[in-house]
C-alpha cells in the first residue's frame, strides 16, 4: 500500500509541476497581472497551500480506493482523464491565454471530480471524503477563471 501511496504522490505532483512547466511565467506574469481578477481571489500562497493538501488527499483517496472499487479500469481511466484536464489547465490559461478554453478545461475537471465523489459514494463511503478539498478548490477556482472570462 506504501509503494501505490508514492506512486500516486509521484502521478499528482508530477501533474502539477507539469502544469506548472507548461504555465510559462504564469501568475507571475505581467499578462495575469493586468487582468482583472475576481475580489475573491485569494493571495498567491493559498494556491500552492491548496494544491498541496489537495494532492495529498487525492493520492490517499487514490490509494485506499484502488482496493476497494470493482471496476479497476473505469477507476484509472477516470484518474487518467484526471490527470490530463488538471495538466491542461495551466497551458490553456497561462501559456496560451485561452481563458475560455481554461473555463472548459477546469469546469471538466470540475464535472468529473463531481462525478468520482457522486457515483463512489456509496461503495465507498466515507473514503470519497478525501475529495472534498479538490471538489471545493475546483468550484472556487472555476469561479475565479469564469470571472476573468467576463470581465477581460
Amino acid at each position: 500500500m506504501i509503494q501505490r501511496l508514492i506512486l500516486f504522490l509521484f502521478l499528482n505532483f508530477g501533474a502539477l509541476a507539469l502544469g506548472g512547466i507548461f504555465a510559462g511565467q504564469g501568475a507571475v506574469s505581467d499578462w495575469y497581472d493586468l487582468l482583472n481578477k475576481a475580489p475573491w481571489t485569494p493571495p498567491g500562497w493559498v494556491f500552492g497551500f491548496a494544491w498541496t493538501t489537495i494532492m495529498i488527499c487525492y493520492s490517499i483517496f487514490m490509494t485506499l480506493a484502488w482496493e476497494k472499487v470493482t471496476n479497476r479500469k473505469k477507476f484509472l481511466l477516470l484518474f487518467v482523464i484526471q490527470w490530463i484536464l488538471n495538466v491542461g489547465w495551466n497551458p490553456s490559461f497561462f501559456y496560451m491565454h485561452e481563458v475560455l478554453l481554461g473555463l472548459i478545461v477546469i469546469s471538466s475537471l470540475t464535472v468529473l471530480i463531481g462525478y468520482i465523489f457522486f457515483s463512489y459514494q456509496k461503495s465507498l463511503k466515507g473514503l470519497v471524503y478525501y475529495l472534498l478539498p479538490y471538489l471545493i478548490w475546483l468550484c472556487i477556482a472555476t469561479s475565479l477563471n469564469g470571472y476573468i472570462l467576463a470581465m477581460n
